[in-house]
């Protein structure tokens, strides 16, 4: 199985400056390969192959010095990188979008570079752990974490975020098994996502979603300042340099809520079934457009996916049309606009929360997709009352998975 380890590097500004400058010439090398890429297919009516445009490296490099200050390997991985955004582009086309064709990178679009098999390796100089590249030299870095004994470095991507600051992501290999699970799932879960409650479950938890409110307007504050700044000047920079850390701090407390989130699921269930939402076209609605962009569903459901992968955890995704207007009991559809937070069937009289009602439909399909009886515990009688099993998003940000794990036990036991 392949995991990715990321982590802070800690470079001087004599490494900065070199980490800048292999940086450039690789968007150079990339913008280069598109230009030979053009310019081939226009010559012989198709596209060159990876393998010709890489083969053309060792000649580039005796008119273009600036070639030879660069591990072999990078400028290899550079010529994948653009084949890599072309198969991308192939497949939207393929799947009905409209798209266009590749362009020159500008600077501040190309941001990261990749040793792949060799070139580097993590030691110990000097009392501290560096990141040994060729042609780099060692730069110290931060490993709050250990990577596993058993564990195989494939790669390593260096990459500058838009503050400035420097990471190194492993890509690593381990021969391992997911954990063995029983073949017909026994705990299963049905997930319906929102706004205000960012996730309600079929086992009655209801997390609230995270209040980012504070950093929003941190951040809306500081994009004003900088609006007023002259543009490209040394107070604009500095400016800058603040709004991307405002935008930062707010990433990357969003995505810390979605990884403990799903990690939970992922480790908790035989069976996690989800909706399958057109997310783009949801923000391309002209309301609640922005909350649902902040929610960032779609990254919740990749995160889940993978991690679902990693704990040998069934991940089933469904049609999503029509799980809030079903009734989980008698499956009688029954219009509900937005502002109805509860469901009633007038048929079968069934009573419980809106989302409740959708995640028992959701966990119904999923388990029908994968070919698995429906679970012995009926909607009526799980459904709880709407707060009754609550869990703010703060308790999962600030005490992580285990928060919702305890509650989870606690309920059983109850």
């Amino acid at each position: 199985m392949y995991y990715a380890y990321k982590y802070r590097l800690k470079p001087s500004d004599a490494h900065r400056e070199a980490l800048d400058r292999h940086r450039d010439i690789c968007r150079q090398l990339y913008n280069h390969t598109l230009y030979r890429l053009n310019e081939y297919r226009e010559n012989h009516g198709e596209l060159p192959s990876m393998t010709t445009l890489r083969s053309e490296l060792p000649d580039l490099k005796q008119w273009w010095d600036d070639l030879s200050d660069v591990y072999s390997k990078v400028l290899q991985t550079v010529v994948e990188r653009l084949f890599d955004n072309l198969n991308s582009l192939s497949k939207l086309k393929e799947n009905g979008y409209g798209v266009g064709q590749l362009k020159w990178k500008p600077p501040r679009e190309f941001r990261s570079f990749t040793y792949n098999q060799s070139g580097f390796k993590l030691d110990k100089k000097g009392g501290q752990t560096v990141l040994s590249l060729s042609k780099l030299g060692d730069i110290p870095i931060r490993l709050h974490r250990a990577i596993p004994d058993d564990a195989t470095l494939k790669q390593v991507t260096l990459k500058k975020e838009p503050t400035g600051e420097w990471f190194a992501t492993f890509g690593v290999e381990m021969d391992r098994e997911p954990p063995a699970k029983p073949e017909t799932p026994e705990k299963c879960v049905g997930i319906d996502v929102g706004i205000l409650k960012y996730a309600h479950d079929t086992d009655g938890t209801a997390v609230g979603s995270p209040d980012l409110s504070d950093e929003r307007e941190r951040l809306e504050s500081e994009q004003r300042d900088l609006s007023r700044k002259e543009h490209g000047s040394a107070n604009w920079e500095k400016q800058r340099q603040v709004v991307a850390e405002r935008h930062a701090t707010l990433k990357r407390k969003r995505r810390d809520f979605l990884h403990k989130l799903s990690n939970y699921y992922a480790r908790e269930y035989d069976l996690v079934a989800v909706e399958d939402l057109d997310v783009k076209g949801m923000l391309e609605s002209p309301s609640n457009s922005r909350n649902t962009a902040s929610a960032a569903w779609r990254t919740f459901l990749s995160l889940l996916e993978y991690k679902c992968k990693r704990e040998g955890t069934h991940f089933v995704a469904v049609n999503p049309r029509g799980t809030t207007k079903e009734c989980a009991s008698c499956g009688v559809s029954t219009e509900k606009p937005l502002w109805v937070r509860e469901h009633s069937c007038p048929a079968c009289g069934f009573e419980t929360d809106r989302d409740a009602n959708a995640a028992w439909n959701i966990l119904s399909r999923g388990l029908e997709k994968v070919g698995v009886g429906h679970s012995e515990r009926t909607p009526v009688e799980t459904a709880l009352p709407v707060d009754t099993d609550s869990v703010s998003a703060k308790r999962v940000i600030e005490a992580g998975s285990p928060t919702l794990t305890e509650r989870a036990a606690s309920a059983v036991s109850e």
